[in-house]
């Protein structure tokens, strides 16, 4: 399977990592891991936009899940969930001046271009609906982490520029510790993920991979030093 080339970019080892990520203090953010963003009969995939490196980076999420959880970290699924009337008008116009009005209408819950895609929450999770692409905007997404005692994030789905972006530099911006699992990530074009991910960790957040992750939740899981 194709994957984007992460060489060169700076990346935390699971040593590094493990004390950096407690569990008790740590939430999995799962980023729009849905039907119309990754799924073989979603929108994106309907009007030709391949699905290779999201693919990719589902397989990993699907394994830093169960590891987050036996390590007794929150997971919190982030997801865009829209319906005609609650349409951003800003983006309406955007995707009209761009000549391609009624491009906005993505992840409905008529069609289940909203539904998860390979990944589905637990009980105790956290579950996030917004309209756009910052998961804290407009979403008690904040103060469900403040309750449970987290400060720090580990940021993982689709896509990499744009909602896992956003969703970082709101992260940061309102104080919390973040870390991008870039192999856990993706864009639709290579060089967006990489740029993306460069950018990230020049202004607000730490790199690593996601076998760094799943090994120091392995290690904190089982209270032994690596």
């Amino acid at each position: 399977m194709a994957e984007a080339d992460l060489a060169g970019l700076p990346h935390l080892d699971a040593a590094t990592l493990a004390p950096l990520i407690d569990p008790a203090r740590t939430a999995l953010i799962v980023v729009d891991i849905q039907n119309d963003f990754a799924g073989p009969s979603g929108l994106l995939k309907r009007v030709g936009v391949d699905m290779t490196l999201a693919e990719a980076a589902i397989d990993r999420i699907e394994a830093i899940i169960p590891a987050a959880r036996a390590a007794g970290a929150t997971v919190a699924f982030m997801r865009v969930v829209t319906e005609p009337e609650t349409d951003s008008d800003a983006l309406k116009a955007l995707y009209a001046r761009k000549g391609r009005p009624g491009g906005q209408a993505i992840c409905r819950t008529a069609d289940g271009g909203a539904d998860y895609y390979r990944v589905a929450p637990e009980a105790g999770d956290i579950e996030i609906a917004k309209l756009l692409y910052d998961s804290f905007h407009g979403t008690d997404l904040e103060d469900q982490l403040r309750a449970r005692g987290i400060d720090t994030l580990v940021m993982t789905g689709v896509a990499t520029d744009c909602c896992v972006d956003a969703t970082t530099r709101a992260g940061f911006h309102r104080g919390f510790h973040v870390f991008v699992v870039s192999d856990a990530c993706a864009s639709y074009e290579e060089e967006l993920h990489t740029g993306t991910l460069k950018v990230l960790h020049k202004n607000c957040a730490l790199l690593t991979t996601a076998d760094a992750v799943v090994s120091a939740w392995a290690n904190n899981a089982q209270g032994a030093p690596l």
